[in-house]
């Protein structure tokens, strides 16, 4: 007589032949985007911070329409100008929001200690760093055009009574519209990495908005020769001319006794500042423990 015998539940279940049996979850980089991005939308500091940039943004650039049309006396209104001037007026505003956003990002983790689960998922630690920079640029680039739109929309009852005009087959207007954008991303970025270098939320926001508006201010007042030369390529007083019109810049450089930059030029220097401050990131992030 045979006895029964109980199945073993340890060992592994048969699968069909030829079939490959399932290795253990891998850790790829669009994996790790996901996951980020789940992170990214999640926080509530988030979404409102993106909420005060369109709103700031919006808001600036329809104040500036309708104080444009306001006529002071024994002057001429202001007349023939160029939408896109319209859309980037708020980029003050906007950039104060996404360098917080940038450096919630990567110092929000530090703060709360979630950092030290997301290396223990992602030992390699570059891919993490990676994939938190490449969410915070579409999504910010994402906002800049929403807000841009909506200020587009905004600002239609006063372009007729400015002479308003937006010819995106003009190579200013278009460096303008395409500008603001950019500059946006690349001003996030540098607050990313000033707060993945950093690791401290009020330190590193401390840091980047003395960056973008007090160190500029104060070489300006200075006057002195080391200050006149390295003034043009400080962050924002670099970045920022990809926004300005030719009459614009042609007022900035008529004051500008060192280097002047091309609008492009003075952008590529904020993204070099933005690439350094990540690239020294990364390394620190290697040889630091979380």
């Amino acid at each position: 007589m045979s006895t029964l015998t109980a199945p073993d539940l340890t060992a592994p279940a048969p699968t069909a032949p030829g079939r490959p049996v399932p290795g253990p979850y891998r850790v790829t980089f669009a994996r790790v985007v996901h996951a980020e991005w789940i992170k990214f939308r999640t926080v509530r500091s988030t979404l409102w911070t993106l909420i005060a940039t369109v709103l700031l943004m919006v808001g600036v650039s329809v104040l500036a329409s309708w104080g444009s049309t306001l006529t002071i006396e024994g002057q001429e209104p202001v007349l023939g100008m160029n939408v896109a001037q319209l859309l980037s007026a708020g980029y003050q505003l906007g950039q104060l929001a996404v360098a917080v956003l940038g450096v919630l990002t990567i110092a929000g983790e530090y703060s709360t200690g979630m950092i030290r689960s997301t290396v223990a998922a992602v030992p390699r630690r570059l891919p993490t760093l990676g994939a938190k920079a490449l969410v915070l640029s579409l999504v910010v680039a994402a906002v800049s055009l929403v807000a841009m739109v909506l200020s587009y929309v905004a600002t239609m009852p006063f372009h007729d009574r400015l002479g308003a005009t937006f010819d995106l087959t003009s190579a200013e207007t278009l460096r303008m519209t395409v500008g603001l954008p950019l500059y946006l991303v690349a001003v996030a970025l540098l607050a990313f990495g000033v707060g993945a270098l950093l690791r401290h939320s009020a330190g590193a926001l401390t840091a980047v908005l003395g960056m973008l508006l007090v160190i500029d201010n104060i070489v300006t007042m200075i006057p002195l020769r080391l200050f006149e030369l390295v003034g043009p390529f400080l962050p924002s007083a670099a970045g920022r001319r990809v926004l300005f019109d030719d009459e614009m810049l042609a007022s900035v450089d008529a004051m500008t006794s060192g280097t002047v930059l091309t609008p492009w030029q003075g952008y590529g220097v904020l993204v070099a500042w933005a690439a350094v401050t990540v690239a020294v990131a990364a390394v620190l992030l290697h040889r630091r423990d979380a």
